[in-house]
C-alpha cells in the first residue's frame, strides 16, 4: 500500500503518521546555548509502541492560517503539553501565575487544531493540547484552578489521583477504563465549555475537568493528564488504531 507520504519523500510509509507539535525553549548543551524545537521523547514512543510514525512539528507562522499543507501529510494529531496559553485568545487577562507563553506556538496550534478538526484527522490533546481543543472549539480556561495544589507536585514531577469517565464515552473506550489512575502536573483547567464539546471525565475528589471530547468527530479527544508518562495506559494506543483504521493501514 502507498502512503500519502510517499509521493512527497520517495519512501514508502507503511505506519500511521502521527503529527506531534513542538514546543520550543531555551537549551544549553556543550558550549552551545539556543533556542530549540523539542518534545518529550515519550510522546515519540508510544506513537511507536502503538504502530504509528511520529513527526514533530515546529510551530510556522506560514502554516497558521493555512495548515493544509502540513495535515495533509498527517494522519493524526497529538497536542501536546507545555506552557500556558495567552489569555487574549481567548478573552483573558494575564496575571503572576500566567507561566510559559508562547505566541507563536498558539497561532501555529490554533490552526492545526482547526484543520484537523475539518479534516477529520483524529485529534488527542495532551494537558495543555486539551485546553488548546477548549479554546479552539470557543471555550474559555481557568487561569488557576482552586485546587491547583492537588494537580501540582514539586517542579519536573508529576502528581497522582484518580479520574472517573463516563461510561461508553471515548475516554473510556480510549482507557479502557472508567476509573483510571493518572500522572498529572497542572494548574489551569477549563471554564467554560467549547462548542460541541461535552465532558466525558472529572478528577477525584475536586470534580476538575479531566476529559472532553466532541461526539461528532470520529476521534477528537482531550485529556488533562499526562497519558504519554504511563506506559500502561491505551490512550495514544487508540489515537493511533484511529489513524491506521481511517487510512487502512494495520496497527499493532
Amino acid at each position: 500500500m502507498r502512503h500519502k507520504l510517499d509521493n512527497h519523500w520517495g519512501v514508502g510509509v507503511s505506519r500511521p503518521v502521527i503529527g506531534i507539535s513542538a514546543a520550543f525553549e531555551k537549551a544549553r548543551w556543550a558550549s552551545w546555548d539556543y533556542e530549540v524545537n523539542l518534545s518529550p521523547r515519550t510522546y515519540g514512543r508510544e506513537v511507536a509502541t502503538a504502530g504509528g510514525q511520529a513527526i514533530l512539528l515546529p510551530a510556522d507562522d506560514a502554516l497558521a492560517d493555512e495548515p493544509e499543507e502540513v495535515l495533509r501529510l498527517l494522519d493524526a494529531l497529538i497536542l501536546p503539553g507545555g506552557g500556558d496559553i495567552e489569555p487574549a485568545v481567548y478573552g483573558g487577562e494575564a496575571d503572576g501565575r500566567t507561566a510559559g507563553v508562547r505566541r507563536e506556538r498558539d497561532r501555529f496550534e490554533l490552526g492545526l487544531c482547526r484543520g484537523a478538526l475539518e479534516r477529520g484527522l483524529p485529534v488527542l490533546g495532551i494537558c495543555r493540547g486539551m485546553e488548546m481543543l477548549n479554546v479552539v472549539r470557543g471555550g474559555t480556561l481557568d487561569p488557576h484552578l482552586a485546587t491547583a495544589p492537588a494537580h501540582l507536585e514539586t517542579p519536573g514531577t508529576f502528581s497522582t489521583h484518580t479520574v472517573a469517565l463516563e461510561p461508553g464515552s471515548l475516554a473510556a473506550r480510549a482507557s479502557g477504563a472508567e476509573r483510571v489512575e493518572v500522572r498529572s502536573h497542572h494548574h489551569q483547567g477549563i471554564g467554560e465549555l467549547g462548542e460541541g464539546l461535552v465532558v466525558s471525565g472529572r478528577s477525584e475528589p475536586d470534580g476538575v475537568v479531566e476529559a472532553i471530547e466532541l461526539p461528532d468527530h470520529p476521534f477528537a479527544l482531550g485529556v488533562l493528564w499526562h497519558t504519554e508518562e504511563d506506559h500502561s495506559s491505551p490512550v495514544v494506543s487508540a489515537l493511533v488504531a484511529a489513524a491506521g483504521e481511517r487510512e487502512g493501514i494495520p496497527t499493532r
